[in-house]
């Protein structure tokens, strides 16, 4: 088994010619600063912590004595940054009732100042989600960093790693969307199978194969929820006729070969399949959770794809490990 490097792993065998600056905007929490410890000394980024800086210095100081040399705390609420961030917010909301008092209160909450501290080039991105839901994470980030020009819409991805002990075959892959898009119609599916096929370039470094998942395939069964995904396909296939992709698939279809030939023959990407593509959220948020608690991979997301510069979100149940992760994965999307 050809085992692919984590995006930490990536970072370190080749960094960005320029060092990047990550944002954590849950600066006083013991897992968010230790993985941005982590992420400082192993060289990948510089980091700055944002919250109440009493907060943040503790949290630093229970880590390790020497824990804030060369990590930037920046508090909202005394920064010399938040008035310029507060009149960025004010235009950027006004049409939506925003009035300078309401922009000010914003620009001084983490979410939003991290996002402006992205949006105005102080950082490269920013990583919240410990705390905070993914609902705040997301709608900081599109309100304040903005959707990119070719995407959609945002939706979001999980990183999945195979154990060193996972039999012959199993591969890393990307699982879309399982954290955002709940009932994507076959537009949003194309969309989202999209910004996978280039997020599995950046992150994964392979050339992608799409399965855009059902519990028929190649007309197996027929059902309105099967016709969705034919649908996606063949949408998918006019628009980007240069990437591989097939459907409607299974998973044992999408995953095994044997099973590929046998039940789709001839295709290009049955039994191959290396970014899944999920027909709801209910079946992305379950798949990856029996890949991660039944087959042992790791999963690093929910990763953020469509926003303009990187902005990720973290579980909530995230640990140290996972927040350095997420921080190399922010760190590679600006550098694809």
């Amino acid at each position: 088994m050809t085992q692919t490097l984590s995006p930490l792993e990536l970072l370190k065998a080749s960094p960005p010619a320029a060092r990047p600056v990550v944002a954590l905007s849950e600066g006083t929490d013991p897992r968010v600063v230790a993985g941005a410890l982590a992420a400082h000394q192993a060289g990948i980024a510089d980091v700055i912590l944002v919250g109440p800086k009493a907060e943040v210095e503790a949290a630093l100081q229970a880590e390790s004595a020497s824990a804030s040399v060369g990590v930037a705390i920046h508090d909202p609420a005394s920064s010399e940054l938040t008035a310029a961030f507060a009149t960025e917010y004010y235009e950027l909301r006004k049409h939506k009732g925003v009035d300078e008092a309401k922009a000010r209160a914003a620009a001084e909450t983490p979410l939003v100042y991290a996002a402006m501290l992205v949006r105005l080039g102080h950082a490269t991105g920013t990583v919240g989600g410990a705390v905070h839901t993914t609902g705040d994470v997301v709608r900081s980030a599109i309100q304040v960093i903005g959707m990119a020009p070719d995407a959609g819409m945002v939706s979001s991805f999980f990183l999945m790693y195979p154990p060193e002990s996972a039999p012959i075959g199993a591969r890393a892959m990307l699982y879309s969307d399982c954290g955002l898009v709940i009932d994507p119609k076959p537009s949003e599916m194309v969309a989202i199978a999209a910004a996978s096929a280039r997020s599995a370039r950046a992150l994964l470094r392979v050339d992608p194969k799409l399965a855009f998942l059902s519990f028929s395939t190649t007309g197996s069964a027929k059902h309105p929820a099967v016709d969705k995904v034919t649908e996606a396909l063949s949408l998918f296939r006019e628009t980007y006729p240069d990437v591989p992709a097939d459907g409607e698939l299974q998973f044992d279809a999408a995953f095994v070969p044997a099973v590929g030939e046998r039940k789709s023959p001839g295709s290009s990407v049955a039994g191959q399949a290396n970014v899944m593509i999920f027909p709801n959220l209910d079946a992305g948020n379950i798949g990856y959770k029996i890949t991660q608690r039944l087959g042992g991979y790791s999963a690093i997301g929910p990763v953020l794809q469509g926003l303009a510069k990187p902005a990720n979100d973290l579980s909530r149940g995230c640990s140290a490990e996972d927040v350095t992760q997420i921080i190399a994965v922010t760190i590679l999307q600006a550098n694809p």
